[in-house]
């Protein structure tokens, strides 16, 4: 069997021959890595907090294979729409994605038990513990391989709160007839006190609102000014709070197990400096875009505790019903998966 030259040999030969060492560190990484691996991550809208998470687990590919491995991040739905993000990974079309299980709940069923509206995430940690439960859960990969799919890491996207324009929903009441933007369990919430939701795509929503085709959608507070709905509103909530959407980032099984087991653990390891981005996106959004907010004049409208407690106790448990009698009817265990959220959202918060 031929062995291969020692690091230190390499090093040696490149000092004789006068080659830079830093190219001989190159050489040798690649070896250790193989053939370049290049990937295509398709999203849309524009690098925003949202992103943040994506662009530093590409970063960090990057970084730590010696620019072996890479992963392209195109926006704009260039490679793809929003709601074909998951037919293309499904077709090998490219090797990542994000995707928002809203937009398609009946390819992603387990996944959707992260959008039930008023689940107990007090904060991004807690979010992050809950997706990365149910995406590891037996069920929820076994529903992902029909889609040749593997679930990385989630968006930990905050709480949602309203914004629109038109009349201000000054109560929880004020709701009923509002044509809102308002995914998942968000919308089925919305749906209980008279709203009435519908599941149009971020980077449709601005439009939708300037023509008056919605009056109003529930985004988190960034995202609101990602997609400029802030030009379009006149108001807006501050502790409606009822859930969020949930987005992951996913990759092609195929590609995946092509990777080389290094490279497996650079993309394992890279989900940490995912999430911490998200955090600090995500933290520094509210204190560049709240000043924003003010000065435009969007007036902010805080609901009552009591008026808070009478729209929780009408819309969460009655939706939660309901899903898992959806997720049992798809053959799901959807109780194990709620008991499993809830379970991981109370650990958690500790």
């Amino acid at each position: 069997m031929k062995k291969s030259l020692p690091l230190l040999s390499l090093l040696s030969l490149g000092l004789i021959f006068g080659g830079p060492v830093d190219s001989v560190n190159k050489q040798a990484l690649a070896a250790s890595h193989g053939k370049n691996v290049n990937w295509n991550l398709s999203t849309w809208g524009k690098r925003r907090a949202f992103t943040e998470g994506i662009e530093a687990v590409s970063k960090y590919v990057a970084d730590k294979s010696g620019g072996h491995f890479t992963i392209k991040i195109n926006y704009g739905g260039t490679l793809s729409k929003p709601r074909e993000n998951l037919d293309g990974i499904s077709l090998g079309a490219f090797e990542a994605a994000t995707f928002c299980a809203s937009y398609h709940a009946d390819k992603n069923k387990a996944v959707t038990v992260l959008e039930l509206p008023f689940l107990p995430i007090t904060n991004g940690d807690v979010q992050k513990a809950a997706d990365l439960a149910v995406y590891s859960h037996p069920a929820t990969i076994k529903e992902m391989k029909k889609w040749n799919a593997k679930l990385l890491m989630s968006a930990a996207l905050p709480q949602y709160e309203f914004m629109g324009r038109g009349k201000e929903p000054r109560t929880i009441a004020d709701f009923k007839g509002m044509r809102v933007r308002a995914l998942g369990g968000i919308g089925k919430a919305m749906k209980v006190i008279g709203a009435v939701p519908t599941t149009v795509t971020a980077p449709e929503t601005y439009r939708a609102i300037e023509t008056g085709t919605v009056d109003a959608a529930a985004f988190a507070f960034y995202s609101h000014f990602s997609y400029k709905i802030n030009e379009v509103s006149t108001w807006r909530t501050t502790n409606l709070s009822p859930g969020s959407v949930n987005c992951p980032l996913v990759v092609n099984i195929d590609a995946y197990n092509s990777l080389s087991d290094k490279n497996k653990k650079i993309l394992t390891d890279a989900v940490d400096a995912g999430y911490a981005a998200l955090d600090k996106a995500y933290s520094a959004s509210i204190d560049k875009y709240t000043p924003v907010a003010e000065k435009q004049g969007i007036k902010k409208i805080t609901y009552s505790e009591s008026d808070l407690n009478a729209f929780r106790k009408a819309a969460a448990q009655p939706v939660w019903d309901q899903w898992i009698k959806e997720a049992n009817a798809v053959g799901l265990p959807a109780q194990e998966l709620l008991d499993l959220v809830l379970k991981t959202a109370k650990e958690a918060s500790k």
